[in-house]
């Protein structure tokens, strides 16, 4: 198994792919922390407690997989509000900073690490009723990509994953008409996610993959 005695921090662990991703984990030999809504990931103290304890208890955090996230339609962006573009903003960039302040620390002490965040099929480029999703995926990818630079010589690499439509059960219910089997399957983005995690993506740092099943 490819993760045997390894220590996977896992964001957003309660929703559909934090638990397909943590299954994963679980099935390839490693010890999985879960943080969902109990951790307050847009307060720093709060995530670098958590953070801190895991590695008092587990000795080190081997791959931080930043799953939390989400997707709002909007309005057109001169309409779009502050409170709109902040939502999306903490949620899907400030949630990645903040573990990352608390995480990377660990990782240069102990000498090795993995961090594999999401971002979006859709922010490779701007989109109509999407410019604060879009905006906000596409920061998660460049915050991927400087923190590559950043650690690849020490032995961290940071990378992550675009993927277009899941295939969740709330997906479903809100786009009956549309055919699931195009969409990407919770494990297909889970096994990519370990993919990147593992030691054969070892030469892989600040790629942003897409994984766009049929759609």
């Amino acid at each position: 198994m490819r993760f045997t005695n390894q220590v996977i921090v896992v964001t957003g662990a309660a929703g559909n792919l934090g638990r397909a991703v943590s299954s994963a984990f679980e099935r390839e030999g490693a010890a999985v922390v879960g943080f969902d809504v109990e951790t307050n990931l847009l307060d720093q103290a709060v995530v670098a407690k958590a953070i801190d304890k895991v590695v008092q208890e587990r000795k080190k955090i081997d791959v931080l997989c930043n799953i939390a996230g989400g997707f709002r339609m909007g309005k057109p962006v001169h309409e779009t509000s502050d409170a709109d573009w902040n939502f999306l903003f903490d949620l899907n960039v400030r949630t990645v900073l903040h573990t990352a302040r608390a995480t990377v620390p660990h990782m240069l002490k102990h000498g090795s690490g993995k961090i594999i965040n999401v971002g979006a099929f859709a922010a490779q480029r701007g989109a109509a009723l999407m410019g604060a999703y879009t905006a906000s995926k596409s920061a998660v990818i460049r915050l991927t990509e400087a923190m590559a630079a950043e650690l690849r010589e020490k032995n961290i690499s940071v990378n992550c994953v675009l993927p277009t439509i899941l295939d969740t059960p709330q997906n479903r219910a809100d786009m009956p008409k549309a055919d699931p089997k195009r969409w990407v399957a919770l494990e297909d983005l889970a096994s990519t996610i370990l993919f990147l995690a593992s030691e054969d993506a070892r030469a892989i740092h600040g790629a942003a993959l897409p994984v766009a099943g049929l759609s």
